[in-house]
């Protein structure tokens, strides 16, 4: 085979023969990479179905490379999800949950008691925010960087998610404990608010951390202890934190740009 392959070993090569050994299909494999007159003359000994599939394979290629790919179908609900939402953020919403439902069960059974729901509420959100703007926590948070989309106007889309996910169990624990609304909706619309102000400047997880350990030391912990409820949490203090979530929402867009880019 120092010029050209064999009839007899070429024809075999092409017909699949088993009886062809390993070493001779691998020179004849080596002969037809540099050799176009023995490709050609084994493409003549190729079959009529053989040939036949070829011309329709090239046929599929040559309309392929003409017409282009073709765009990529994605369902409604994966393309709004990625718009709003970042999975690694269920986890803890689920914790947010198991957090209400745990705090709810505990004021029915201590009514004479603080209620931890009014003590939980105002950080409810905050861990999901920690996790929903967080290079740490987003795998694909490189690409959603460099989207026209990203810093505040992504941001808050993540929150209201979270906010839509936490508000509802804390609205039915409030209305079983028959609580007005605005004393568990405000202080965590106050405090998602600080966050995102808060956040442009340290970063959101490191906001959301700040400030749920300053309320837990300085506010909960303290009413847990002595059994008293805390003002800020009682009917009088709804104009302050009607107060603060706005003016808080309103510096947080104001100082869209600190949100360029993930913590």
């Amino acid at each position: 085979m120092t010029d050209h392959i064999p009839s007899a070993s070429l024809a075999a090569y092409t017909a699949g023969e088993p009886g062809l050994d390993d070493a001779a299909v691998w020179a004849v494999e080596v002969h037809l990479e540099n050799c176009a007159e023995c490709r050609a003359r084994m493409a003549g000994l190729a079959p009529p179905p053989v040939l036949a599939l070829l011309d329709d394979v090239q046929v599929m290629i040559d309309r392929g490379v003409r017409s282009g790919p073709g765009p990529v179908r994605r369902r409604t609900w994966r393309r709004l999800a990625h718009r709003w939402a970042v999975w690694s953020v269920v986890p803890w919403l689920t914790l947010v949950f198991s957090a209400v439902l745990a705090a709810f069960l505990l004021d029915r059974e201590f009514p004479q008691r603080p209620s931890l729901v009014l003590l939980l509420a105002p950080v409810a959100p905050l861990a999901g925010l920690a996790i929903a703007w967080s290079r740490r926590s987003d795998p694909a948070w490189e690409i959603t960087v460099g989207t026209s989309r990203a810093g505040l106007e992504l941001l808050l889309r993540r929150t209201v998610v979270v906010l839509a996910t936490v508000l509802p169990p804390l609205a039915w624990a409030g209305w079983l404990l028959e609580m007005s609304p605005a004393l568990w909706l405000l202080p965590s619309l106050a405090f998602t608010a600080a966050t995102l102000l808060l956040g442009g400047l340290i970063g959101v997880a490191r906001a959301a951390t700040l400030l749920s350990a300053g309320w837990l030391l300085a506010v909960a912990l303290p009413a847990v202890l002595t059994s008293n409820l805390p003002v800020v949490v009682r009917p009088s203090s709804v104009p302050v934190w009607a107060a603060a979530a706005l003016i808080g929402a309103v510096l947080a867009v104001l100082r869209a740009g600190d949100h360029r880019r993930f913590n």
